[in-house]
């Protein structure tokens, strides 16, 4: 894979500014293993090799079982995932591909009925975060950690 720019190194200042949208998730209510769910589900959507590898890992450290995240692109057809990880996965998926049908008013409504409007609201703000990074590291075929 040909180098490209990077935009860390070129415009630290965009940066700084997604790491506040990761800043103010890390200090709401968002669940960790929910957010990395979203991370790693997201980027799996997308094709983000930088980000599913960095997810992961994270994920791992974090004591997620690992059956859980080889069975991730195939939430659906298992029972490893609770009620509210499933409806997490469905609004991650609806969101990253917002051109199909965006957030449909059936997962909507479920969403609400299992959280209240805030941590909908940062569901929601995570799925956007990730789907830009994912964009920023497919951009710039960001170089694999580690």
């Amino acid at each position: 894979m040909e180098n490209r720019i990077q935009i860390d190194a070129l415009e630290p200042q965009a940066f700084n500014a997604m790491f506040g949208l990761e800043k103010y998730l890390q200090e709401g209510q968002l669940n960790k293993n929910h957010y990395k769910l979203i991370k790693i589900r997201a980027s799996q959507i997308n094709g983000c090799a930088f980000c599913i590898n960095m997810h992961t890992e994270e994920a791992l450290k974090l004591g997620e079982n690992p059956k859980r995240l080889l069975l991730l692109d195939a939430w659906w057809d298992t029972d490893l995932y609770s009620e509210e990880e499933q409806v997490i996965l469905k609004i991650t998926e609806e969101v990253t591909l917002v051109h199909e049908n965006g957030l449909t008013q059936e997962t909507y409504e479920k969403a609400m009925e299992l959280f209240d409007g805030n941590y909908l609201a940062q569901i929601i703000m995570a799925v956007v975060t990730i789907n830009a990074w994912n964009r920023i590291a497919i951009s710039t075929h960001k170089p694999l950690e580690g």
